[in-house]
């Protein structure tokens, strides 16, 4: 239940909050714009102003909730921080967003951090180009 899980992170079940995790859970695709959450509450009638949206966002990454990607200059997406970890494929004409897990990547990810002496903590592996409908129309 949305409510069992803001309280489990220290947040007070508002009604804002409940519907903006709602949309996160809800969101396809997974990775959306506070602009996006905010244009789909609109459209369902909700009464809720942008800068709510943005609060509620920082309320939920702060408690590890969502995890924000700064994939383009200056836009943030948001995704629910649940599931594995994973990797992203960014299209950088249509922003489209895909998600994928490599056996391999992640292997060689920590070799290379041993190599180098680091003890790995965390990491994001970030692949930008052209997705395939993308490209169909550019040819």
């Amino acid at each position: 239940m949305k409510k069992d899980k803001l309280l489990k992170v220290g947040l007070k079940s508002t009604a804002p909050r409940i519907k903006i995790l709602h949309m996160l859970e809800k969101a396809n695709p997974r990775h959306v714009s506070a602009e996006n959450i905010y244009k789909k509450l609109l459209g369902t009638g909700e009464d809720i102003a942008l800068a709510t949206v943005y609060r509620v966002l920082l309320q939920f990454e702060q408690a590890r909730l969502i995890i924000r990607h700064n994939f383009e200059e200056g836009r943030s997406v948001f995704e629910l921080a649940e599931g594995a970890h994973h990797d992203h494929l960014v299209c950088i004409q249509c922003h489209m967003v895909a998600e994928f897990v490599d056996a391999e990547i992640e292997k060689r990810q920590v070799k290379i951090a041993m190599q180098a002496g680091f003890k790995m903590t965390d990491h994001h592996l970030t692949i930008y180009g052209v997705c395939q409908q993308c490209h169909q129309i550019q040819t």
